[in-house]
């Protein structure tokens, strides 16, 4: 007799397993999900900007003129944090781009925006100004310091695109003396 209980445990068990197996199966097809839509928001940084520019103690600088394809995916301004205005985007190729300013401490800061990337003692002209190309393991940098702020277009994108970014950006003032709208996809 201890043999037929054992049998009925068994399929008692398989049967329940069956049963629940069937109740998920029918909630996700009737539940709706669409994989195909794309995750990363893009996202209106234009309040953000108004904000930092007034506030900060630097020039605060913002994309103008990127194609649709760049999609702004994140935005924050701390003036209790050094100032620290950070900017994201996703490249057409859907690869990261930021640009980070602050008026902490340059290594400091420097080293945690970028994840640690080394200096590579090269200069690039960007717009009559010198920044300084940092290669890393996960990103790849270039840094601008002028006067007591940092500015780092930063992201797993690669040099070149981080320099079509970083020549990409405006101050307030270069809007005012160019006459040109703000930016055009947020």
């Amino acid at each position: 007799m201890a043999g037929k209980k054992g049998k009925q445990t068994v399929r008692d068990m398989i049967l329940s397993l069956g049963v629940i197996v069937a109740i998920a199966a029918g909630i996700w097809i009737f539940v709706p999900h669409d994989d195909s839509r794309d995750p990363v928001k893009r996202v209106d940084y234009r309040v953000e900007l108004a904000t930092a520019q007034r506030a900060a103690a630097y020039p605060v600088v913002a994309p103008e003129g990127l194609p649709k394809t760049w999609k702004a995916t994140s935005v924050r301004y701390r003036a209790q944090d050094g100032d620290a205005w950070h900017l994201g985007y996703l490249d057409p190729r859907e690869k990261y781009v930021a640009v980070e300013q602050s008026t902490k401490d340059p290594a400091e800061f420097i080293g945690n925006v970028t994840q640690d990337a080394r200096e590579s003692g090269a200069v690039t002209r960007i717009n009559g100004r010198d920044w300084q190309p940092y290669k890393g393991d996960r990103y790849d940098a270039l840094v601008l310091r002028e006067g007591k702020s940092t500015t780092v277009v930063t992201g797993s994108a690669g040099l070149a695109q981080l320099k079509a970014f970083a020549e990409a950006l405006r101050t307030p003032e270069h809007d005012a003396a160019s006459a040109t709208p703000g930016p055009r996809d947020a």
